[in-house]
């Protein structure tokens, strides 16, 4: 599908950077919480489903991804419904004041969804990796494509992720002026790896190298384009995120390179080892034939998967699908160690000593002593900070101590 792209041109990279800064942090006071949950699905013969099927059996609902003319309404609580390249489902929530009323909206979408697409024989899988089938990308958008040739460049790994992986990702508003952001943004860096070892369950993946990960998939996102994908700045995370943006690899050209056709042959591959400062600075000219816009800027943002990505809000991404209805649990943690800088302060001093280590969390998850006390520690926190969900994240606290994963603990 073509895309138009803004004629509005950078003539700096400073002017670039404050754009950023803009767009990928809106203040204000934090008030909203909202999330995407995804779904592994499968149809007959637990094969990926069939695009016309998904397409009935959305109805108006379609993502325009899979139905161009849908008009992509909401579900009922105020869901939108989009699709993976590999055919997981995902609900994006409208945002709310509070952890219970998006769950309670969620879980009521997540019913709908599910019944639509009984009707036409397709099931959701509430898992985090798909153990079954090799990758395999059904979606075929010129993103899509160009993500999987610069991915397959590197090695498995982004095929795995974008056609086999699952996640539960919360948003919340980035903060009322520049200091609060600086605070929530460190918290929710520091508590992260604590939050992916106690919420890992994805030990198997269809297809990954040989190894032994409490989170498959975090593992893929580690490893698929590190430039891409690692842990942001810390350090003002205004100013820092917006030059890791623009220093961070070009991964598709809106309408195609020279030579490409203008697109039209299926091409938005960006020149290997280019970033998206090399392409403002005019060192792409030969290549690419045109400097880049406003809408190619807005569109490199959201090709950046941090663990916490800065897009107006800030959105946790380190999650892994929950079993169950066990999504609500993290949703509920994060909404209540984000409640009130008091609470947020005690949350990231929990959370240091475990801070950084990104890698040995998916890897070890609750094996490591370190990863597991902290875990413990910020959902018992949690607990205490909430009222709606106290007894559940008392529960997820427990199973943290006792080193028991999300799945094994949904078995008894």
């Amino acid at each position: 599908m073509a895309m138009a792209v803004d004629a509005r041109r950078f003539t700096t990279r400073a002017a670039a950077e404050a754009y950023v800064g803009g767009v990928c942090f809106k203040l204000g006071p934090p008030r909203l919480i909202g999330a995407e949950l995804e779904w592994i699905t499968s149809g007959a013969g637990h094969d990926r489903p069939d695009l016309d099927a998904l397409a009935a059996a959305l109805g108006p609902h379609a993502p325009t991804s899979l139905a161009v003319a849908s008009p992509a309404l909401p579900l009922a609580h105020g869901s939108a419904v989009t699709l993976e390249p590999g055919g997981q489902v995902e609900l994006s929530s409208a945002p709310f004041p509070s952890a219970e009323q998006l769950c309670s909206a969620l879980g009521g979408d997540a019913r709908t969804l599910r019944g639509l697409l009984a009707d036409e024989g397709i099931d959701m899988h509430a898992a985090a990796a798909d153990v079954a089938r090799p990758a395999r990308r059904v979606l075929e958008m010129l993103r899509y494509r160009a993500m999987q040739d610069r991915f397959d460049r590197i090695g498995p790994f982004g095929r795995l992720m974008m056609c086999n992986t699952a996640a539960t990702q919360v948003s919340v508003d980035a903060g009322a002026d520049a200091a609060e952001v600086a605070e929530r943004w460190a918290a929710l860096d520091a508590i992260g790896p604590a939050l992916l070892a106690g919420f890992a369950c994805s030990p198997r993946l269809c297809g990954i190298p040989d190894g032994d990960w409490a989170s498959q998939r975090m593992r893929a996102w580690l490893e698929l384009d590190p430039a891409r994908t690692g842990p942001g700045p810390l350090t003002d995370p205004i100013a820092g995120y917006s030059r890791w943006a623009l220093d961070a690899p070009l991964l598709c050209v809106i309408g195609g390179c020279l030579g490409s056709n203008g697109g039209r042959d299926g091409d938005w591959s960006a020149p290997a080892s280019a970033s998206f400062a090399d392409w403002l600075s005019g060192a792409l000219d030969d290549e690419v034939g045109r400097r880049p816009g406003l809408a190619d800027l807005d569109y490199h943002l959201t090709t950046l998967f941090p663990p916490v990505r800065a897009c107006g809000h800030l959105e946790v991404r380190y999650l892994d699908a929950q079993p169950g209805d066990l999504w609500r649990v993290p949703i509920a943690a994060l909404d209540a160690l984000l409640r009130d800088r008091q609470t947020l302060a005690r949350a990231s001093a929990l959370g240091a000593p475990a801070a950084g280590r990104w890698r040995e969390a998916a890897q070890f998850g609750l094996k490591d002593g370190e990863l597991r006390n902290a875990a413990a520690e910020l959902l018992f926190l949690a607990a205490s900070r909430s009222t709606a969900f106290e007894a559940d994240l008392a529960a997820a606290a427990q199973r943290c101590r006792r080193g028991r994963t999300p799945v094994q603990d949904s078995r008894g």
